[in-house]
């Protein structure tokens, strides 16, 4: 819950905000001088950089709280302006100055392990707008704040900037704000990411004033600068209340519309894809997605020939060891590729589902192997499934005439263990429809959705804070807009169905794989997409409701029962959801089920 004397601290700040910036452009000459748009952009990254440099200082300067606070939000507005930029050329410093308050452990291999503790924007908004205000933990978050940022305005340059590059740079954000912008995914205490939404969209405008001229008719630029006022002038409403369905449905749809036109317009080639494919019709649909991101790069083209390959490999038994299991028998197509069971047959944990499986950067709960075709070998190795040997599904393959015929048209040679697991992995990839009712809704083809579906899709995305974890589109862990990313959490996941007194599953999750203590219990964020196809839920399948599982979001995970852990990623402040939005939040889910 956001306290009120916060809101009114954060909206005096953005008045005082857009003041400054109309006397700015009141006052600001013409430069005679012809600039290019990249030095633009440069020019203005370190402008503002400078600025969040200045308010980060007044923030210890400042003789009361208010002011510091004012500072805070005024040093943050600063950075956010140039957002698109700065996340566009140097995502690794974006990411740092935003970091959630959270310990992060980077675990190179067993034997080099980091712990970093957490620093930036986030956490020094949680610090200073706490009831207790620790100021040399302040002092040395605005300190780690000011050397980032000058680090980042000593090394840049932005010469090497391409038209394409502006058109990503353009969608990245465009995405952003319609992901995560919207959740309030790194405005946790303030809540403001709405606001600051709609400051972005007015620089994005600026943005693209400087590639005015680029434009053949002025109609299309015009429809831009429409849409951009419409959508920020849109984003000035209520966290709670604001409506995100209609919002993407109308203006980030739209806005893909137009970036769209604007590559046919500037005739505009890509030199390669990034994870959302270069003629994206929008976020929800078949086509958004470019599978080969996602998948090992010597093999990234992916086939109906392939996938139909892919699908005989899947479905074979005769690669298990006593030729009874298939990949089908664990992940069978009625259920969303799940086994409907708490625990799969000989395992140890819930059978995920390998709908939009593909689209993802860890696999298995305990995100160990990075790639799906790294995953398949875990399979036919594991004693406990498969309990075969790569040389043993190569030869059996190499046994079967149509299958050499097959690999001979596909990869034009006899079946490799590469060649084999690629096939698989394409399978899997194509398991992506996005064909639920909800896709086709909100990506405007027909309107399906009931006021009480919307509603729970409002909710999801704002008040229950769902998609600060499950991002739309693919609603699991994997970040937008850059998808290079899945994340794990810290739940607090009991042994089975429990209120209070609960008891921690034994699982240790991600701990297993290096021994990290702080990992323990940790794991990989699924898709809710299907899922009132897969229950029983949770990666021990200790829930067999969807009442149950928002039951346990809403009193705050492990903590609400009585699961006390340290590094519990899940906010652990009730959500005091009523029992009305509830029940719209899983019927939004249930509109997740492919056609």
């Amino acid at each position: 819950m956001i306290h009120s004397d916060y809101k009114t601290i954060a909206r005096r700040a953005y008045f005082l905000i857009s003041l400054s910036l109309l006397l700015i452009a009141c006052n600001k000459k013409e430069d005679t001088k012809a600039v290019t748009p990249n030095e633009r952009l440069e020019q203005y990254l370190i402008t503002q950089l400078d600025s969040a440099n200045y308010f980060l200082k007044t923030v210890n300067d400042s003789v009361t709280l208010s002011k510091a606070q004012m500072s805070f939000i005024n040093a943050r507005i600063a950075v956010k302006k140039v957002e698109p930029i700065l996340s566009f050329t140097d995502n690794q410093h974006y990411k740092t100055l935003f970091q959630p308050h959270i310990l992060k452990i980077v675990e190179e291999d067993a034997t080099n392990i980091k712990r970093i503790s957490p620093m930036g924007f986030q956490v020094l908004e949680e610090v200073l707008f706490s009831d207790s205000i620790d100021w040399i933990e302040v002092s040395k978050q605005t300190r780690f704040l000011k050397n980032r940022l000058r680090l980042i305005q000593a090394n840049t340059s932005l010469d090497y900037l391409k038209k394409y590059h502006f058109l990503w740079l353009l969608r990245d954000e465009i995405i952003r704000i319609s992901t995560t912008g919207i959740s309030g995914f790194d405005s946790p205490v303030l809540g403001q990411s709405l606001v600051e939404s709609s400051i972005i969209y007015q620089e994005l405008k600026t943005y693209l004033s400087w590639y005015e001229s680029d434009f053949n008719k002025n109609e299309l630029y015009t429809k831009w600068v429409a849409e951009f006022d419409t959508s920020s002038k849109i984003m000035k409403a209520d966290f709670d209340l604001f409506d995100r369905y209609r919002f993407i449905q109308k203006h980030t749809n739209r806005q893909f519309e137009l970036w769209n036109q604007t590559v046919k317009e500037w005739d505009v080639e890509f030199p390669f894809e990034l994870a959302i494919s270069n003629s994206a019709p929008s976020l929800f649909d078949s086509a958004t997605f470019n599978l080969g991101y996602f998948s090992d790069k010597i093999w990234s083209e992916i086939s109906k020939e392939k996938i139909s390959l892919g699908k005989k490999l899947f479905n074979d038994s005769s690669f298990s060891i006593d030729g009874s299991l298939s990949c089908s028998s664990c992940h069978q197509s009625e259920i969303a590729f799940t086994d409907g069971l708490a625990i799969s047959k000989n395992q140890t944990r819930n059978s995920p589902t390998m709908k939009y499986a593909g689209l993802q950067k860890a696999f298995f709960y305990d995100a160990r192997t990075g790639s799906l075709e790294g995953q398949i070998v875990d399979v036919i190795l594991n004693e406990t499934e498969f309990h075969s040997s790569i040389d043993d599904l190569v030869q059996t393959v190499k046994g079967d005439s149509i299958y050499i015929s097959h690999f001979l048209t596909v990869y034009g040679s006899e079946p490799t263990d590469l060649s084999i697991r690629n096939a698989i992995a394409a399978y899997i990839r194509s398991l992506s429809p996005f064909n639920s009712k909800f896709d086709l809704s909100i990506s405007g083809k027909k309107e399906m959705l009931s006021a009480k579906e919307i509603n729970g899709f409002n909710l999801f995305m704002g008040k229950a804070q769902c998609a600060t974890c499950h991002f739309p589109p693919l609603f699991n862990g994997t970040v937008p807009p850059n998808f290079s990313e899945s994340e794990i959490e810290l739940l607090g996941v009991p042994e089975k169905y429990a209120t209070s007194n609960a008891i921690i599953d034994d699982d240790l999750g991600r701990y297993n794989i290096f021994k990290t203590e702080e990992r323990k219990h940790f794991f990989k964020t699924p898709t809710i997409r299907n899922i009132a196809l897969t229950a029983p839920y949770m990666h021990n399948g200790a829930f067999q409701t969807l009442v149950q599982v928002m039951e346990f979001y809403d009193l705050g995970g492990g903590d609400g029962i009585g699961i006390k852990l340290e590094h519990q990623t899940l906010p652990a402040d009730a959500l005091n959801l009523t029992e009305e939005e509830e029940e719209n939040i899983i019927a939004f889910m249930k509109t997740l089920t492919d056609q």
